[in-house]
């Protein structure tokens, strides 16, 4: 009995893709997926609902490298509100309490950002993706279930202060995956001592990504109106765009042959740690590697 055929086209390739406010990551992967009429496809990261901006949806080989887009760091643009505390840290949830905002000044707000930079620990909040004994907490905390959670240890790179126009302030992040910027303003607001939540959430940044050259979904609908499905193939970026912040090595076609069969091979002049991305004598992308501590190149995600 043969192999059953996969629908669709063979896209390959990165979006980067301007999600939606309102909408779920994976329902805005779908529609993109079928209107590009694709096998294979996939998202790096989901962001919430309430947040709009950068999601990179992965066409065919570029799935196999989503996985370093999703532990890359990621910026944000975040407006949060003080004096309110929601059940949810963010906007969609009801109002527990409420607290006085006079007298927080800019000078008040600096001193309590720099508190947060560098490694900070968090706890994740209930209404969030984390699993407990199977479970989702957001799931648990629908159901009116609070169980208690571990911290986490997160790196935020960069919390810069843009607008503050009381009771609302509007903050700049660049931070590690796994950062709950709701978490963030929630202490922020407590550290002030007059409570928060996130009222505007934008992702403007993942890995070597901005937010120059996103695609909203109704770009999407009408340059497949206009140019058909090879219009839409001309707003893809090559796999390797992804990795460009990495060493690149360019193999010789013996060092080509030995790394497409999985084993390492010395390459002169390479660099003396970290992944890298590797090119065949051809100029061709064929994958990921990573400098062994002996100096040698491994492979680690071949195209």
């Amino acid at each position: 009995m043969g192999r059953r055929r996969q629908k669709g086209r063979n896209v390959q390739g990165i979006l980067l893709l301007d999600k939606p406010l309102g909408e779920t990551s994976n329902s805005a992967l779908q529609a993109v997926k079928r209107l590009y009429q694709a096998r294979k496809a996939g998202h790096t990261g989901s962001l919430d609902p309430l947040a709009d901006g950068l999601l990179p949806i992965c066409f065919g080989a570029a799935t196999k490298i989503s996985a370093f887009l999703l532990d890359a760091d990621k910026r944000y643009w975040v407006r949060v509100r003080l004096g309110e505390t929601t059940t949810t840290a963010d906007a969609e949830g009801e109002v527990i309490e409420r607290r006085p905002v006079e007298g927080v000044g800019q000078e008040e707000v600096e001193t309590v950002l720099q508190r947060f930079r560098g490694e900070i620990q968090q706890i994740p909040p209930m209404y969030s993706a984390v699993k407990h004994k199977g479970e989702r907490l957001y799931k648990l905390a629908r159901e009116g279930v609070e169980v208690e959670r571990e911290p986490r240890t997160v790196q935020i790179h960069e919390l810069e202060l843009l607008k503050l126009e009381p009771p609302e302030l509007e903050l700049s992040v660049r931070c590690t995956k796994g950062t709950y910027v709701r978490t963030l303003a929630e202490d922020i607001g407590e550290a002030l001592g007059c409570g928060a939540h996130v009222v505007g959430l934008r992702r403007t940044g993942v890995g070597p990504y901005g937010d120059d050259g996103l695609v909203t979904m109704e770009q999407l609908q009408s340059t497949l109106e206009a140019d058909g499905l090879p219009g839409l193939d001309r707003l893809l970026l090559p796999v390797e765009s992804a990795l460009m912040h990495w060493p690149e090595i360019r193999l010789s076609p013996d060092s080509a042959f030995y790394v497409r069969q999985g084993q390492p091979v010395l390459v002169p002049n390479a660099p003396t740690e970290g992944r890298v991305r590797l090119y065949d004598p051809d100029q061709r992308f064929i994958g990921v590697g990573e400098i062994l501590d002996d100096g040698r190149v491994a492979p680690r995600r071949l195209m």
